[in-house]
Protein backbone atom coordinates (compact mmCIF):
# COMPACT_ATOMS: atom_id res chain seq x y z
CA UNK A 1 0.00 0.00 0.00
CA UNK A 2 1.51 3.63 -0.59
CA UNK A 3 2.45 6.16 1.72
CA UNK A 4 0.34 9.37 2.19
CA UNK A 5 2.02 12.27 1.42
CA UNK A 6 2.77 14.31 4.64
CA UNK A 7 0.91 17.80 5.22
CA UNK A 8 3.66 20.55 5.16
CA UNK A 9 2.75 22.56 8.07
CA UNK A 10 3.69 27.03 7.13
CA UNK A 11 4.28 29.07 9.62
CA UNK A 12 2.11 32.23 10.13
CA UNK A 13 3.36 35.45 8.62
CA UNK A 14 5.28 38.30 10.80
CA UNK A 15 2.59 41.16 10.47
CA UNK A 16 -0.65 39.23 10.59
CA UNK A 17 -0.24 36.35 12.06
CA UNK A 18 -2.44 34.60 9.29
CA UNK A 19 -0.83 31.33 7.50
CA UNK A 20 -3.09 31.78 4.65
CA UNK A 21 -1.00 34.93 3.96
CA UNK A 22 2.28 33.14 4.21
CA UNK A 23 1.24 30.43 1.35
CA UNK A 24 -0.08 33.79 -0.59
CA UNK A 25 3.70 34.75 -0.34
CA UNK A 26 5.06 31.41 -0.78
CA UNK A 27 2.93 31.42 -4.31
CA UNK A 28 4.27 35.09 -5.08
CA UNK A 29 7.70 34.63 -4.53
CA UNK A 30 10.20 34.39 -7.14
CA UNK A 31 13.73 32.45 -7.21
CA UNK A 32 13.53 32.04 -3.12
CA UNK A 33 13.45 35.78 -2.64
CA UNK A 34 10.84 35.26 0.53
CA UNK A 35 11.43 38.49 1.78
CA UNK A 36 11.14 40.29 -1.43
CA UNK A 37 7.59 38.60 -1.79
CA UNK A 38 6.53 39.66 2.04
CA UNK A 39 7.63 43.15 1.36
CA UNK A 40 5.46 43.41 -2.11
CA UNK A 41 2.52 41.74 -0.39
CA UNK A 42 2.59 44.04 2.45
CA UNK A 43 3.26 46.90 0.36
CA UNK A 44 0.15 45.61 -1.60
CA UNK A 45 -1.74 45.67 1.37
CA UNK A 46 -0.80 49.11 2.76
CA UNK A 47 -1.76 50.58 -1.02
CA UNK A 48 -5.17 48.97 -0.58
CA UNK A 49 -5.68 50.18 2.89
CA UNK A 50 -4.95 53.87 1.79
CA UNK A 51 -7.34 53.62 -1.51
CA UNK A 52 -10.36 52.12 0.45
CA UNK A 53 -10.32 52.99 3.42
CA UNK A 54 -11.26 49.97 4.79
CA UNK A 55 -8.32 47.20 6.50
CA UNK A 56 -6.34 45.94 3.61
CA UNK A 57 -6.27 42.42 4.82
CA UNK A 58 -10.13 41.90 5.08
CA UNK A 59 -10.13 43.20 1.12
CA UNK A 60 -7.90 40.82 0.25
CA UNK A 61 -9.47 37.82 2.09
CA UNK A 62 -12.95 38.94 -0.10
CA UNK A 63 -10.68 39.38 -2.91
CA UNK A 64 -9.38 35.75 -2.83
CA UNK A 65 -13.20 34.49 -1.98
CA UNK A 66 -14.51 36.00 -5.00
CA UNK A 67 -11.82 34.16 -6.96
CA UNK A 68 -12.26 30.81 -5.44
CA UNK A 69 -14.27 28.56 -8.14
CA UNK A 70 -16.58 26.02 -7.06
CA UNK A 71 -16.66 23.42 -10.09
CA UNK A 72 -13.76 22.85 -12.72
CA UNK A 73 -14.21 20.58 -16.12
CA UNK A 74 -11.60 18.23 -15.83
CA UNK A 75 -10.70 16.38 -19.19
CA UNK A 76 -12.04 12.30 -19.91
CA UNK A 77 -10.88 10.43 -22.76
CA UNK A 78 -14.91 8.02 -23.34
CA UNK A 79 -14.95 5.73 -26.17
CA UNK A 80 -11.93 7.79 -28.53
CA UNK A 81 -13.48 11.07 -27.79
CA UNK A 82 -12.40 13.85 -25.13
CA UNK A 83 -14.84 15.07 -22.93
CA UNK A 84 -15.04 18.49 -20.59
CA UNK A 85 -16.63 16.55 -17.58
CA UNK A 86 -17.23 19.24 -14.21
CA UNK A 87 -16.11 18.39 -11.13
CA UNK A 88 -16.62 20.24 -7.90
CA UNK A 89 -12.98 21.53 -6.21
CA UNK A 90 -11.49 20.07 -3.10
CA UNK A 91 -10.84 22.29 -0.57
CA UNK A 92 -7.25 22.61 -1.04
CA UNK A 93 -7.31 23.26 -4.88
CA UNK A 94 -9.94 26.06 -4.66
CA UNK A 95 -7.89 28.27 -2.65
CA UNK A 96 -4.10 27.13 -4.48
CA UNK A 97 -6.34 28.08 -8.22
CA UNK A 98 -7.56 31.21 -6.44
CA UNK A 99 -4.23 32.45 -5.31
CA UNK A 100 -2.69 31.72 -8.58
CA UNK A 101 -5.02 33.23 -10.47
CA UNK A 102 -4.67 36.65 -8.50
CA UNK A 103 -1.18 36.38 -8.31
CA UNK A 104 -0.94 35.44 -12.18
CA UNK A 105 -3.12 38.58 -13.49
CA UNK A 106 -1.09 40.38 -11.49
CA UNK A 107 1.87 40.15 -12.98
CA UNK A 108 -0.08 40.72 -16.15
CA UNK A 109 -1.38 44.16 -15.72
CA UNK A 110 0.37 47.35 -16.47
CA UNK A 111 1.41 49.32 -13.33
CA UNK A 112 4.39 50.26 -12.57
CA UNK A 113 5.39 47.91 -9.28
CA UNK A 114 4.69 44.40 -8.63
CA UNK A 115 2.71 46.06 -5.30
CA UNK A 116 0.32 48.47 -7.12
CA UNK A 117 -0.87 45.17 -9.83
CA UNK A 118 -0.82 43.14 -6.78
CA UNK A 119 -3.06 46.08 -5.36
CA UNK A 120 -5.22 46.58 -7.88
CA UNK A 121 -5.89 43.33 -8.96
CA UNK A 122 -7.10 42.44 -5.11
CA UNK A 123 -9.54 45.62 -5.10
CA UNK A 124 -11.26 44.44 -8.26
CA UNK A 125 -11.11 40.78 -7.83
CA UNK A 126 -12.88 42.30 -4.32
CA UNK A 127 -15.20 44.31 -6.46
CA UNK A 128 -16.25 41.01 -8.74
CA UNK A 129 -14.71 42.07 -11.76
CA UNK A 130 -10.73 42.06 -12.46
CA UNK A 131 -9.28 39.34 -14.63
CA UNK A 132 -8.43 36.72 -11.90
CA UNK A 133 -12.46 37.06 -11.32
CA UNK A 134 -13.42 36.31 -14.98
CA UNK A 135 -11.21 33.77 -14.97
CA UNK A 136 -13.38 31.96 -12.04
CA UNK A 137 -16.55 33.09 -14.01
CA UNK A 138 -15.40 31.55 -16.92
CA UNK A 139 -14.72 28.12 -15.50
CA UNK A 140 -18.07 28.56 -14.10
CA UNK A 141 -19.80 28.99 -17.63
CA UNK A 142 -17.68 25.92 -18.74
CA UNK A 143 -18.77 23.44 -16.08
CA UNK A 144 -22.33 24.65 -16.50
CA UNK A 145 -21.87 24.49 -20.36
CA UNK A 146 -20.73 20.72 -19.96
CA UNK A 147 -23.05 19.76 -17.30
CA UNK A 148 -24.78 16.97 -19.67
CA UNK A 149 -21.62 15.07 -19.63
CA UNK A 150 -21.61 14.56 -15.90
CA UNK A 151 -22.35 11.37 -15.46
CA UNK A 152 -18.76 10.07 -16.99
CA UNK A 153 -17.16 11.57 -13.61
CA UNK A 154 -14.92 9.27 -11.98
Amino acid sequence: MRKKATKHTVLPDPRFGDEQVTKFVNNLMLQGKKSKAFDIFYEAIDIVTDKTGEEGLEIWRKAVTNVTPQVEVRTRRVGGANFQIPQPVRDERKRSLAVKWLIGYSRQRNERSMAQKLANEIMAAAREEGAAFKKKEETHRMAEANKAFSHFRF
